[in-house]
């Protein structure tokens, strides 16, 4: 099986996450988003935009915020981890986050460079008296943060 990398836009990123992610919705936004072909047949993207948390959104990180595949591509989701940090240094960032639920191994990210840098205590969720929001099913849930390590 050989995998490659292709240029996907955000509206095609967004539709394969709608139809392949399993517990998230497509992010409103990005600064880029990328993709895997096998055989010329889209099997996986990843979506970076800024930081989703305001205390990281300094000018000079960006965030990882979806990452998904079709199915059981082995060495996918490395893939598209390891060439997210290469774009992003290309661009002129310094740093690129990502996160994983509680139950989630984090594999693909340690085989594609990155580290467990900080653990997060389960969040309420976005909702607050002077903006509800609706709940999409990944309040109270903890998280890790990963970092590219090189």
């Amino acid at each position: 099986m050989s995998l490659r990398l292709v240029p996907v836009t955000f509206a095609q990123a967004c539709q394969f996450i709608t139809d392949w992610h399993r517990h998230h919705r497509p992010p409103r936004g990005h600064k880029f988003s990328l993709g895997i072909a096998q055989d010329d047949v889209l099997v996986g993207v990843a979506v970076v935009g800024r930081p989703v948390a305001r205390l990281l959104d300094d000018g000079h990180t960006l965030e990882v915020t979806r990452v998904a595949i079709a199915g059981a591509v082995p060495n996918g989701c490395s893939m598209l981890y390891g060439a997210a940090w290469r774009a992003t240094k290309a661009l002129g960032y310094r740093r690129l986050v990502t996160y994983t639920q509680h139950g989630e191994s984090g594999v693909s990210l340690r085989a594609s460079g990155w580290r467990n840098v900080a653990s997060r205590p389960p969040q309420p969720g976005w909702s607050r008296p002077s903006r509800p929001r609706v709940d999409h099913g990944t309040a109270d849930i903890a998280r890790s943060r990963w970092e590219p390590s090189n």
